[in-house]
């Protein structure tokens, strides 16, 4: 089983920096991606950053050129530096990490969730 631990989130003020962290670990045999995504109040969750496969990047256009995602392999940790924050960045953000198992299943996993609020 694999487990998702992430670290991180917080309060900090308009234009103001923050970094979340999710380390993996459990037996992973294949990943396929990994990546964060957030979830406002009474909303779907969505997209922030993610690696794919082929280690290529996707952002969400709000966060383009404010937040990047990176990633430690050796550690099984993937990272959200987010800078020049915003009160409309204020939601709770959830590591996401999907794999595929020995017999070619996907299957994905969430992290518990960081609050990260934006306010002065």
């Amino acid at each position: 089983q694999v487990q998702l631990v992430e670290s991180g989130g917080g309060l900090v003020q308009p234009g103001g920096s923050l970094r979340l962290s999710c380390a993996a670990s459990g037996s992973i045999f294949r990943l396929n991606a990994m990546g964060w995504y957030r979830q406002f109040p009474g909303k779907q969750r969505e997209l922030v950053a993610t690696f794919n496969s082929a280690s290529s990047t996707n952002y969400a256009a709000s966060v383009k050129g404010r937040f990047t995602i990176s990633r430690d392999n050796a550690k099984n940790t993937v990272y959200l530096q987010m800078n020049s924050l915003k009160p409309e960045d204020t939601a709770v953000y959830y590591c996401y990490l999907g794999t595929v198992n020995e017999l070619g299943y996907s299957v994905g996993y969430w992290g518990q969730g960081t609050q990260v609020t934006v306010s002065s």
